[in-house]
């Protein structure tokens, strides 16, 4: 049997800014990658032997199974897998055997093997070869095709993906300008949060002015980046930092001191519906494609149901991803059984090795198609999911909707649902994967692509309202319009909601002033029209899926 444990999600590490906010870094935040760099443990390599403990000599383009590789590591984990019970299986081995693991692991899933420049595993460090083990094509944009290549700590990931569970304030920060002049926001808060909560008491739209004595708007030293990017997104729980911020509408900055707790992240929120003159409208905010959304997700659409809505707005503008079962079950809940029932959510599309079978999980490949009862994350698993049978839906978008959010939006227009795209170009990933650990360390490393039920999947540079003034990525319906910090989200007067709702009675749209994904945030733009990176872990920016 094979030794290495498949995951189907891994913790997430703090997101460190640590480009980001460097005082040479070339402005903006905007960019077409939907957050910052992200701190990423480096597995352990040299343990003084150069040579493979599996007696494996390079010969270019010959590969062996890489179950042969499994488990053989540099530093072997000792004792109990926390998230099964079971003793580890690893076995002492060499960097290069983990390098071998990597070298046919990936000639044997990723989407694009045939464009690694195959490269001998004594020549690199392990983290160093996993950056190599992918393609350097770009887009027509001229953005990387696989911007999605990464590594986390496997021990790390349980309690986030599964709970929602992560070292924090509970504050989300949106980065407005990464380089001096600085501008960094709340974006939204946790509910019950230190951050949400007696005294600290931030909303959305308050400004972060200072971090610990270092200035956030001018600090260009490297001790000010420390000390901003230490204190903006503190690694572990019970540290305590000193904010000077300035509220909304207010002239006087404050003084809050927020302590890092562990924080349970509310992945849908603001559930309601507004008033109009042509019925009730419904609003939600989507931000994380969690296991606990999954709930959260089929209660707000029971309290929805019961509201006779004739519209929903779905806010997806913070959400870059997750679990794509969720998606599928919001998209079927949105669009309902007349419209979805055995109808193609997804196809997935693996190398040419593999066109007939999952290489995976070995099941013969088929169309997935839209789950009408609940896979069982967070919510008893077969019930019949409620729905609100709706022909359209609005749906609100920014440069770090990505991936799973993204298959929202594809997989709807795949059956006719019409779509229509309020805010900014979203990032652009109709890829995914299995996510594989291995001495430790869960590889992500794109294996599929996704498309929908008219056989689309090429949004490689994102989905953009058809009005945006420099058109990047796929067109879709509806209106470019920048974020808007200076109403909470769920206000009507929200610029992103106003203009959705505005469309709805006359198909009109304001101006157009949202920027393309790969377009920086202007440097002191006002809080009412600016786009900003929202940091999240980057396994939150894909689309992942289950054994």
């Amino acid at each position: 049997m094979n030794k290495t444990k498949r995951v189907s999600f891994v913790s997430a590490v703090p997101a460190v800014l640590v480009a980001m906010l460097a005082g040479c870094s070339s402005g903006g935040g905007g960019g077409n990658s939907a957050s910052p760099p992200i701190a990423a443990a480096v597995p352990a390599t040299d343990t003084g032997s150069s040579g493979s403990s599996s007696g494996n000599t390079f010969m270019s383009g010959v590969f062996q199974p890489f179950s042969n590789f499994d488990a053989l590591c540099a530093t072997p984990r000792t004792g109990t897998d926390p998230s099964t019970g079971a003793s580890f299986s690893d076995s002492q081995g060499t960097f290069v055997d983990e390098n071998n693991w990597l070298r046919s692991w990936s000639n044997e899933l990723y989407l694009w093997y045939d464009e690694i420049v195959d490269i001998d595993p004594q020549d690199e460090t392990t983290p160093d070869y996993f950056d190599l083990m992918k393609t350097f094509a770009t887009t027509p944009s001229g953005a990387p095709v696989d911007k999605f290549h990464f590594t986390i700590p496997t021990d790390d990931f349980q309690a986030l993906s599964q709970s929602g569970i992560s070292a924090g304030y509970g504050a989300v920060f949106a980065i407005l300008a990464s380089s001096p002049p600085r501008s960094v926001v709340v974006a939204y808060t946790e509910p019950d949060s230190p951050a949400a909560s007696d005294p600290a008491n931030l909303l959305r739209g308050a400004s972060i002015l200072n971090v610990d004595g270092a200035d956030l708007v001018n600090g260009n030293s490297s001790a000010d980046i420390d000390t901003l990017n230490a204190g903006l997104f503190p690694a572990d729980v019970g540290e305590t930092h000193q904010f000077t911020v300035l509220d909304l509408g207010s002239v006087e900055p404050r003084e809050v001191t927020l302590t890092s707790a562990l924080i349970t992240s509310d992945p849908v929120q603001n559930v309601g519906t507004i008033t109009t003159n042509t019925g009730e409208v419904a609003y939600m905010s989507f931000n994380d494609h969690i296991a606990t959304a999954e709930q959260e997700l089929i209660d707000a659409i029971v309290q929805l149901n019961s509201s006779g809505i004739t519209d929903l707005v779905l806010d997806l503008r913070y959400n870059g991803g997750g679990f794509l079962d969720i998606a599928n079950e919001l998209a079927f809940m949105i669009a309902g059984p007349a419209a979805a029932s055995g109808r193609t959510f997804e196809e997935l599309q693996f190398n040419d090795k593999h066109p007939v079978f999952d290489p995976v999980t070995g099941a013969t490949l088929s169309p997935i198609v839209f789950h009408t009862t609940s896979v069982g994350f967070s919510a008893t698993a077969n019930e019949p999911l409620p729905s609100l049978d709706l022909s359209r839906v609005f749906i609100l978008t920014g440069p770090g909707t990505c991936s799973a959010s993204e298959s929202i939006i594809n997989g709807l227009r795949g059956i006719d649902v019409e779509v229509i795209q309020v805010g900014s170009t979203t990032c652009g990933k109709p890829y995914g994967f299995y996510a594989f650990d291995n001495c430790g360390t869960t590889y992500f490393s794109i294996q599929f692509r996704g498309v929908n039920a008219k056989d689309f999947g090429d949004y490689t540079d994102g989905f953009s309202p058809d009005n945006v003034v420099q058109v990047e990525g796929t067109q879709v319906p509806g209106c470019s319009v920048a974020d808007d910090f200076t109403h909470q989200l769920g206000d009507r007067e929200e610029a992103r909601l106003a203009a959705a709702l505005a469309y709805r009675v006359d198909g009109s749209c304001p101006a157009a002033s949202g920027f393309t994904a790969s377009r920086a945030a202007v440097s002191l733009a006002p809080l009412s029209a600016v786009d900003g990176v929202v940091p999240k872990p980057i396994w939150l920016q894909n689309r992942i899926l289950r054994r």
